[in-house]
């Protein structure tokens, strides 16, 4: 028996499955490689599951695409907190985290998160991330010179995808260039909380400390940056506290970076495995925009999503109590052939996007704009720079050791 990562971030003890418990094989090794078969067995036997731990797990799109709607699955971190400690054990550990991180913007319930969904959309503009696109290439063409310069193969996510979004991230937030190295340590930091939460807290207070300030600075010297323009829109809006405000810029920057890097990693490795929608890439460099969200699907780095029952409800013949956690099973749900024709199969001109990769409803991904750029550029630009292309020779992809995020700890290519 080993030691992995439960759904929920924590510590727990995996090993086989027993019967009829089949959350417990997401800890197996065999669906950190590929969760995609025992996601279609539980869409088949028991999409509404609910494990060994008391915790549910909806894979079917219908259902989760309504759960994400549905106000009676809380998002509220004070709920989320108390559901944790009832579960016990190390879970209960977890959830001095969940409650550390404060009040931010995806933690909470409306009407707060109208409030602070309305701040954060004010600056947050789709005219502000467009006005990237020549600014994000530049960053992409520097660091493929880079690996290009340093040898005939490179580590994908070491030298670009991991670089990219920090260096989009503080060039939005106006984040000096000397201290981005800090920055970019304490989201290091961030992820290690299933290994160390003591260490993941304290990086989270010297981060807030960190944004504390730059906060004043921006209050004193308003600059053409992301922090300036949600002070500004603060001052509009009396009822949002400093406290609200610094979360809310908390959560953008984070957000922005670790997702940003897998979403690129993920989709190289998916292009590099089928050879065939790589070349119909090549020949058409204009199916980028679409191919990303096809992309996205196929291999979903956020894999599973947390609620919270506030209220008793039926899902697909089953009760769910008032206090009792839900995962929403976002990469079953991309995969679900009663919304996706084929979904196993990788098609960069499949038409339309119903993946669930985002969200859905009032807690859509605010930064999905900003992921899909950053992807479409650093994707179409490595295809079209590095014709040969290729995972380096004896090379095989290992992901991290948490379900709840499909994250590669390298990539290795040839080129």
């Amino acid at each position: 028996m080993t030691t992995t990562d439960t759904l929920g971030g924590a510590r727990a003890t995996a090993g086989p499955a027993r019967p009829g418990d089949l959350a417990a094989a997401l800890l197996t090794p065999e669906a950190r490689r590929d969760p995609y078969p025992l996601y279609a067995r539980m869409r088949r036997e028991d999409p509404v599951h609910r494990s060994a731990q008391g915790i549910w797990y909806l894979t079917r799109h219908a259902d989760v695409e309504r759960a994400l709607g549905d106000l009676r699955l809380s998002n509220d971190r004070d709920r989320m907190t108390r559901a944790y400690e009832a579960l016990g054990g190390d879970l209960k550990e977890f959830s001095r985290l969940t409650d550390r991180l404060g009040r931010v913007m995806s933690n909470t319930d409306p009407p707060d998160h109208a409030r602070l969904r309305k701040l954060a959309n004010r600056a947050f503009t789709a005219r502000r991330v467009e006005a990237l696109r020549d600014g994000v290439q530049r960053i992409v063409d520097r660091l493929v010179d880079e690996a290009v310069a340093a040898g005939p193969s490179m580590d994908l996510i070491e030298a670009v995808a991991s670089p990219l979004p920090m260096s989009v991230v503080c060039e939005l937030f106006g984040i000096p260039d000397e201290d981005r190295p800090r920055v970019k340590g304490w989201f290091r930091r961030f992820g290690r909380l299933s290994e160390d939460i003591d260490t993941s807290e304290k990086a989270i207070t010297e981060y807030e400390d960190y944004l504390a300030g730059l906060v004043r600075q921006r209050r004193r010297a308003p600059g053409n940056d992301l922090i300036s323009a949600l002070v500004a829109t603060q001052a509009q809006d009396d009822r949002l506290t400093d406290s609200e405000l610094l979360s809310t810029c908390f959560v953008l920057i984070t957000a922005g970076d670790e997702t940003t890097t897998h979403v690129i990693g993920n989709g190289m490795l998916a292009l590099l495995r089928h050879p065939d929608q790589l070349a119909r890439l090549r020949a058409d460099p204009g199916l980028i925009r679409g191919a990303v969200d096809e992309l996205i699907r196929y291999d979903t780095v956020t894999q599973a999503i947390v609620r919270v029952v506030a209220e008793d409800l039926e899902i697909g013949g089953r009760t769910l109590r008032e206090g009792e956690l839900v995962y929403l099973v976002l990469g079953a749900t991309n995969r679900d052939p009663e919304c996706f024709e084929d979904p196993d199969r990788l098609d960069l001109t499949r038409p339309g996007h119903r993946h669930l990769s985002f969200g859905h409803g009032p807690h859509f991904c605010l930064g999905a704009p900003l992921a899909r750029l950053q992807a479409e550029i650093a994707l179409g630009t490595l295809v079209r720079r590095l014709p040969r292309l290729r995972l380096a020779e004896g090379a095989e992809p290992e992901w991290r050791d948490n379900p709840l995020q499909r994250r590669l700890t390298a990539l290795p290519l040839s080129y």
